[in-house]
């Protein structure tokens, strides 16, 4: 693995907050290189690099004026589970993407100017947040339009109902390790409503090496290997899983290996 996109994106996720944040990009990128094999990481991260470039000045209305204004870089509301909004490689080249994307491009080339801004992981709907008080939020979905905290609130009751509560910290930064996290699940979600095994198989696998992942989580990667009549590496994954696992669910996760490796005799 060492080497490989995957190996990269296992280290960079590893790594202490302030080296991921300034590789957010990269760890998108690789994600990305998942989907399309050989794909140029530095070319992208160079593309960004002249986005930054072509701002006038170093505040959040250029940065905006010049992602959503000039570049024309736009949220695709036509068809918002096509899995390319969740490629950052493919944002830059098709001007379209999801909350998510569109917030990551922002977060980048406004690192590159030095402009202080965090991600805002909303339930339902990702945004940027300018640092300092009080809060400035803005929706690179709508062109970077910006949004009050009733705003925000009224787009989190949009899609969650009225019934949920909401809790004023869905608005404060997140790690960038929830960045990623979330993009992954997204493609999560998306592959799995397309019955796309493959794509779902590697997504899971980045998802195993995120800090803090689950037993389970790691575990629901064995079942796609299964669906990919792959039973040598599911029963492989799930005898490494009982290896850390409590004694009773080591058990139940021996045994399923065992009855893997039976279907291949």
């Amino acid at each position: 693995m060492e080497g490989t996109p995957t190996g990269r994106f296992a280290e960079l996720v590893r790594s202490p907050e302030p080296v991921l944040r300034a590789h957010l990009d990269e760890a998108a990128l690789l994600i990305a290189a998942h989907a399309r094999i050989g794909l140029d990481v530095d070319h992208y991260r160079r593309r960004l690099d002249e986005l930054a470039g072509r701002c006038d000045d170093a505040v959040l209305a250029e940065v905006s004026h010049q992602l959503f204004g000039v570049e024309g870089l736009r949220g695709n509301d036509e068809d918002y589970y096509d899995p390319r909004n969740s490629y950052l490689d493919e944002v830059l080249d098709r001007r379209l993407g999801i909350p998510i994307t569109l917030s990551v491009v922002f977060l980048e080339v406004a690192r590159r100017l030095e402009i202080p801004v965090a991600g805002v992981s909303m339930p339902g709907h990702f945004l940027v947040r300018l640092l300092g008080e009080p809060p400035v939020l803005l929706d690179p979905f709508e062109g970077g339009r910006l949004l009050s905290e009733a705003e925000c609130e009224a787009r989190f009751r949009a899609v969650q109902g009225a019934a949920v509560p909401f809790d004023p910290a869905f608005l404060e930064p997140v790690a960038t390790v929830d960045i990623i996290s979330r993009m992954l699940n997204n493609l999560r979600s998306v592959h799995l409503q397309r019955q796309d095994s493959v794509s779902l198989d590697w997504v899971l696998e980045l998802r195993s090496l995120l800090p803090g992942a689950t037993l389970e989580e790691r575990q629901e990667r064995a079942g796609v290997l299964v669906a990919l009549a792959r039973f040598d590496e599911a029963a492989d994954l799930l005898d490494r899983l009982a290896d850390d696992a409590p004694d009773a669910k080591a058990a139940s996760l021996s045994s399923k290996a065992k009855r893997l490796r039976a279907k291949l005799n």
